[in-house]
């Protein structure tokens, strides 16, 4: 039982979510934050500590999105076992889930923060920087690039310089997660009542730059391989670490695909440099190949475009139509299905 917690400020709370309540709410229910999600089971953090509260059928009959999710904030009956609500969510990242039937898997809640981890090797990739960018920009959190091994790179300098062509004002830390020296200006970022989520591929070093962060060691750390610089992984579920020093941390698998759905307005965000170049062609259809005064083939020969970002945007744009396409047929046919549960089961009640 963790007996630290004084006040629900501690774990992010604060007027967003207060306005959702009303007074016999308060009375009624205990506000809880979602810490840990098991298969059947919440681990939650509330004013006066810990429960673990399993999570009824009712709950499974929901779509994914609708399914509470680590970082996210809930309510509890005054006996603490059973959740009764998940409040509106601050901001919320997702992704297509791998494998799956065009289901959307949420990779986290109620984020303020998101450090996207990258390593000084081979794993360093513009166009893998640029769909996790995306992802933030969508859910409206504020992207750090978190660029680690400085310590085994000869020339840390160049990779800020390779990120910084993306967005001028993006913010690069260059570290060395080992050391906590390092990581002053990215530990800056850690204040009391924020959430950050460490997203990256496996073996950039996340697990690493939690412990440092922490001052504890709370996620086992591995070697990568030293013939492809590919990680292996150390974590295995996502989870929320309070910090003693302040500030909430979300540390999750590595992600080796990142496939993008519902998240437009991020796409275009990501690429709004392309988007405005796009509005200056002398047709609005441009498919920016061979049209006459295209001014987005002009920037790439005048070298302030690089044809591998139009491949990037070309590629995100196109994936995110497709899924979320899916996902809105697949929403259609859960709807549909349920609708004939219910009234199937509505029938049986009659009968």
């Amino acid at each position: 039982m963790n007996e630290s917690i004084t006040s629900l400020v501690q774990l992010g709370w604060g007027p967003f979510f207060q306005q959702q309540l009303t007074l016999e709410d308060l009375e009624v229910y205990q506000p809880a934050r979602v810490f840990e999600v098991q298969r059947t089971g919440l681990t939650l953090l509330h004013e006066g500590g810990e429960s673990i509260v399993s999570l009824g059928g009712r709950w499974f009959q929901l779509e994914a999105e609708q399914r509470p999710t680590v970082g996210d904030w809930v309510l509890l009956n005054r006996a603490l076992n059973s959740l009764e609500r998940v409040l509106e969510r601050k901001s919320i990242l997702k992704r297509l889930a791998a494998g799956s039937d065009n289901e959307i898997q949420l990779l986290g809640a109620n984020v303020d923060t998101m450090f996207l981890v990258s390593s000084c090797n081979d794993e360093f990739n513009l166009s893998r920087i640029e769909r996790y960018l995306s992802l933030a920009y969508d859910a409206g959190v504020q992207p750090v690039i978190v660029l680690t091994k400085a310590d085994l790179c000869d020339d840390g300098e160049s990779y800020i310089a390779e990120v910084r062509r993306l967005k001028n004002d993006l913010v690069v830390e260059l570290v060395n997660a080992l050391d906590m020296d390092s990581l002053r200006h990215v530990a800056a970022w850690v204040q009391p009542g924020q959430t950050i989520v460490l997203l990256g591929s496996s073996g950039v070093g996340k697990s690493t730059l939690l412990n440092t962060l922490s001052g504890e060691h709370l996620q086992l750390t591995k070697d990568i391989r030293e013939d492809d610089s590919r990680g292996r992984h150390t974590t295995t579920h996502r989870s929320l670490h309070l910090l003693s020093q302040g500030g909430l941390v979300l540390d999750s698998p590595g992600i080796r695909e990142l496939s993008l759905a519902e998240a437009q307005s991020g796409v275009l965000h990501m690429f709004d440099d392309i988007e405005a170049l796009a509005d200056e062609c002398r047709f609005s259809d441009c498919a920016h190949e061979s049209e006459p005064d295209c001014a987005v083939r002009a920037a790439i020969l005048s070298g302030d475009l690089e044809e591998r970002r139009l491949a990037s945007y070309r590629k995100l744009a196109r994936e995110e139509a497709r899924n979320t396409e899916s996902v809105a047929e697949r929403h259609t046919r859960f709807r549909a299905f349920s609708k004939t549960v219910r009234q199937h089961v509505e029938k049986k009640q009659r009968d």
